[in-house]
């Protein structure tokens, strides 16, 4: 292959693999489904910034997005992350593994973008967690130049880590590979950037403690399952045991993957003796002992004594819950099991005597990945789809907005059925499709098991009994979305004056003038001001050259 051929094989897989998942998704219309929801347009509502009186989970992913669909409508939006978190990860994964072959650098793209957990995690909607899953190789490669000293090396780290840190697990897994790639005489300023790019999530989380417990029966619900026959551990190792099994690809269930998970893992664990030889032992091994934190994180819950420790901390130490759902720190695994991977292959081919038995094997290997799990393709083999939000929606966002107070939405859930999504299980659309806060109920059914949720004026919804005492809790309007499982309580609307009514929604105001908590937009503000200004710092440095920033000083990259 010649050398342009060579310079865009990378980019071209990493597109297909992109294309092969996405294509279902690309027309017109929004992919809804469990924790996924995109809207036409998003609003910079205070829960989008973590000031309202929801837990941060989707700060500030909601806010970008917010920003986003200022410019682009929010379904081109979504496309657009979803198939870059794909090509990201693959072209991502293909740049860091270090190795001349074409081939090596292809087998560690398809080993680290064809996955369960980007398979499951796709499933189950959590699109700020394929970014960061996307951004971890590039931060891992920043990390490393920095640990060399190379110029530019620091605001390179921060333009790496900007996507990953839209959500509080995504900003620690980023954090954490940060922090071990560029090494511990670089932490003094590895980790002033990490909590930087942190802040929008980490100000309302800390100035809300009191707020932050969760409910522990969160811990078992939301452990790590076994996929096959094989405990819930080997799934992990093989970046799967997503808890929702419903969203989990049923070729995990074939009696052959645990096998292959212990194989593929073996492997792995020869080809990073190679890493170290060509990183240095101390990236290296230090990665490799963050991928093995992760597997140990990941299925704590289901070792020995593992539920109670998780049970103890999401009781006692504000934010714990964070901890819940731990298959996601498994991520960090999949960084050294890729690379050893493909390491492994290329020591592996390099013993055999025809160039043609050496691209067999690497081809066999390029194409593992697929072949074990094909039904991640073309959205999980029809799993995922599009659909049009109805016209209700947006005539509902144009009549809100002429009085204060939340918006209350009935009936009471966090998740819909509509039939114009096929009846999918998605989230509540409404708090991110409307330009007034919202109120959804988020207590969660998880099996026969009922998770507490963590909005603490649900309570006072619940013990209404007239539309006059939701006024008094601070409800201006009540929001009842048609075709969805669930029953609204009349004595709610008894009182309520009728504004809006269409096929799938009506919308009500209740009596009276609600009483409004004043809200503090300044510390979020600031927050996110940090955060943006260091990233817009970091553009900059990258745009200009070193000399005009450093005086004609450029330093030469050094080794520790």
């Amino acid at each position: 292959m010649d050398a342009p051929g060579r310079r865009l094989a990378l980019p071209a897989l990493s597109a297909v693999l992109a294309f092969a998942v996405c294509t279902p998704l690309l027309r017109r219309g929004f992919t809804l489904g469990y924790d996924m929801v995109f809207a036409p347009k998003q609003y910079f509502v205070p829960d989008a910034f973590g000031i309202g009186s929801t837990l941060p989970r989707s700060v500030p992913a909601d806010a970008a997005v917010a920003l986003a669909t200022t410019v682009l409508p929010g379904d081109i939006v979504q496309k657009a992350v979803l198939l870059l978190a794909i090509f990201a990860a693959a072209l991502g994964a293909g740049r860091l593994v270090p190795a001349e072959r074409l081939s090596t650098r292809l087998v560690a793209a398809t080993t680290y973008a064809w996955t369960p957990y980007v398979a499951e995690r796709l499933f189950i909607g959590h699109w700020p967690l394929l970014l960061t899953y996307a951004c971890l190789p590039w931060i891992a490669a920043a990390g490393l130049a920095a640990r060399q000293h190379a110029p530019n090396s620091l605001p390179r780290l921060v333009l790496a880590s900007a996507a990953a840190v839209l959500t509080p697990p995504g900003g620690v897994l980023a954090a954490a590979v940060m922090v071990v790639a560029a090494g511990s005489r670089r932490l003094w300023q590895t980790l002033p950037i990490a909590i930087a790019l942190n802040l929008p999530w980490l100000v309302p989380t800390f100035l809300n403690a009191g707020s932050t417990y969760s409910d522990p029966a969160g811990v078992a619900a939301f452990s790590a399952r076994a996929e096959s026959w094989g405990p819930a551990l080997l799934g992990v190792l093989g970046l799967g045991g997503i808890w929702n099994a419903e969203t989990v690809p049923g070729s995990r269930a074939m009696p052959l993957v645990p096998v292959l998970t212990l194989v593929v893992a073996a492997i792995a664990v020869a080809g990073l003796r190679t890493l170290a030889k060509r990183w240095g032992k101390a990236p290296a091994w230090s990665l490799s002992l963050l991928g093995a934190a992760g597997v140990l994180l990941a299925s704590l819950a289901t070792l020995p004594g593992g539920t109670a420790l998780l049970t103890a901390a999401t009781r006692y130490v504000p934010g714990a819950g964070l901890l819940r759902d731990a298959q996601k720190w498994v991520a960090w695994w999949a960084l050294p099991l890729a690379l050893g991977f493909a390491l492994a292959v290329e020591a592996a081919a390099a013993k055999l005597k025809t160039e043609r038995g050496r691209i067999a094997l690497a081809a066999a290997a390029i194409a593992l990945p697929l072949v074990t799990m094909p039904d991640l393709a073309w959205g999980g083999w029809g799993r995922l789809g599009t659909a049009q939000y109805p016209a209700d929606w947006r005539a509902v966002s144009e009549v809100l907005g002429d009085r204060p107070g939340d918006v209350l939405a009935l009936p009471l859930s966090t998740f819909r059925g509509f039939a114009w999504n096929d009846d999918r299980t998605q989230l509540d659309p409404a708090p991110r499709a409307l330009p007034e806060p919202v109120l959804v109920d988020d207590t969660l059914q998880v099996g026969d098991e009922r998770i507490a949720g963590e909005d603490p004026r649900i309570g006072d919804v619940r013990a209404a009994t007239s539309a006059r005492e939701l006024t008094d809790a601070g409800i201006g309007w009540i929001l009842v979305e048609h075709g969805t499982p669930g029953d609204v309580d009349p004595r709610l609307l008894a009182g309520a004056t009728p504004v809006w009514s269409g096929e799938w929604l009506t919308l009500y105001r209740t009596p009276g003038v609600p009483v409004v908590k004043a809200i503090s937009w300044t510390p979020a503000l600031v927050a996110n001001g940090v955060a943006l200004g260091l990233l817009c710092v970091a553009l900059l440095c990258r745009m200009l050259p070193m000399r005009t920033l450093g005086r004609g000083r450029i330093s030469p990259p050094r080794k520790e």
